[in-house]
Parts: C-alpha cells; structure tokens; sequence
C-alpha cells in the first residue's frame, strides 16, 4: 500500500523567484554591453596593465575566451562603480570643492594622441578647494570591495594598485596637470567609507604608460605578438584573464 503513496519529497529544486528574475536581468544587461561597439584604441585607463600582451589582445579587439566575457553580475557591478562615482562627486561638490566633470564645451576631459590610438577620459578636475590643496588638480575616482579599499588606505595607491597610478600619471601628462598632485577617492563598496589623498606627479610613470602603448601599437602593426607578463600560466593574472586559454594554448 505504502508503494502507491506519491513522494514529493524527491525532485529537482526549482530556481527561486529571485533567480529567475535575476537571469532576466543578467541576460539583458549581458545583451545590452554585447550591442555596445568595442574600444578602437588603445584605453589609458589599462596602460597601466602589467601584461602588455593582454593590451594587444584588447586593441586587437581579439576574441576572448569562451568564459570571458563579463558576467551580468560583473556588469552590476560596473555599473555600481558609475553610481558610486556621481555620488562622490555631489558629496565633495556639496563639501565646497569645485570639482568639474565636463570643459567649458560640455565635453569630459580627456586626450588623445597617436592619431587618436590612444585616448583617456578624465573623472574631473578640481579647480577650487576649502582646504587649501593646489589646484588645478586632476581628480580620480574608483569604488572597492572591503579587501582591497583597506589595501589602498593602508598602502596609498601607488603600492596598492600600480594600474591606477599609472592612470593618474598619464592623465597628469596629457592634460597638463603635473605641477599639483591628483586628488585620488576611493569608496569602499561594502562600507561606503571614503579615502582620499594626493597623489604627487610622478613623470617616470607617466612615460613608461606612454611608452608601453607606443611598443603595444608598433607591435600590433607589425604583426609580432608581444611576451607575456609571466612564464607561469598559474599566475594570478593568467588565471583571472580572459585571453588565458588562447594566450597559453
């Protein structure tokens, strides 16, 4: 008799509520960034990449790994940064700093050399300030998990995010800004504690991210595929890269 008893304790686990709505999301915002035309130029925001093969990939704009592409959480998480950011930008505004985001054009600051190869677009420049800092001044701005916003507070950016500094250093250049240091903010996501500090000129930087793009553009016109950054396919940087599998096959 027992045998004839329905058993609705053995089935597959249905997704939730919330992750079906969740893979909605996902697959349209995953959707929405494949529509987005690629970058034509070589971004000075990732000169400060320690693999330059990895950068000859992108401006190639090379096809990534089958698992490369960004997730729809990476893409949240993208666009939390952006949030963030304005956010920042009212906070100091509101703080009496003249932050700027847009030239008297209406156009984001930025630069681009190398028959527009190589471009940047800076977060803003600070033109006015109620304590004192030199101005005009470049000002960066990034958003962090937990772990690595304490590395930054507890290092300072240079040591802490060497891709970063470059960033500053070239935009420093470019936009005619070297004579004060950067302003540099970082949010801590997970807290929303701000860090803040400035960030001297450091020219040196400055030219090696222009002289890494210079080697990544000559290479690519030449044909030559650049060495990579590390001869361990193990490496953090390899395993957390898009172009692994092709890069090491």
């Amino acid at each position: 008799m027992t045998d004839a008893l329905l058993d609705f304790n053995h089935r597959d686990k249905p997704p939730s509520f919330a992750e079906g709505v969740n893979a909605l999301i996902d697959r349209a915002l995953v959707t929405e960034n494949d529509a987005r035309p690629t970058r034509d130029y070589l971004g000075g925001s990732r000169l400060g990449d320690a693999c330059a093969r990895r950068l000859q990939y992108e401006y190639l704009k090379t096809p990534k790994d089958e698992s490369g592409g960004f997730s729809g959480q990476s893409l949240r998480i993208f666009a939390l940064g952006h949030v963030l950011e304005d956010l920042a930008i009212e906070w100091l505004r509101k703080a009496g700093f003249d932050l700027r985001t847009r030239n008297r054009h209406g156009d984001q600051f930025g630069f681009s050399v190398a028959g527009g190869r190589v471009k940047g677009h800076a977060d803003g420049v600070v033109v006015a300030a109620p304590n004192g800092m030199a101005v005009p001044a470049l000002w960066e701005c990034k958003s962090a998990n937990a772990k690595n916003w304490r590395a930054i507070e507890k290092h300072g950016v240079v040591k802490a995010k060497p891709i970063y500094a470059a960033q500053i250093a070239l935009y420093q250049a470019y936009l005619g800004l070297t004579e004060t240091p950067a302003l540099f903010t970082a949010i801590n996501k997970d807290t929303c504690e701000i860090w803040h500090e400035l960030v001297p000129f450091d020219g040196a930087l400055a030219q090696a991210a222009s002289d890494k793009a210079v080697q990544i553009l000559r290479a690519c016109d030449a044909g030559e595929q650049l060495p990579r950054h590390t001869t361990d396919p193990e490496h953090f940087e390899c395993r957390f890269c898009s172009y692994a599998a092709r890069c090491w096959a």
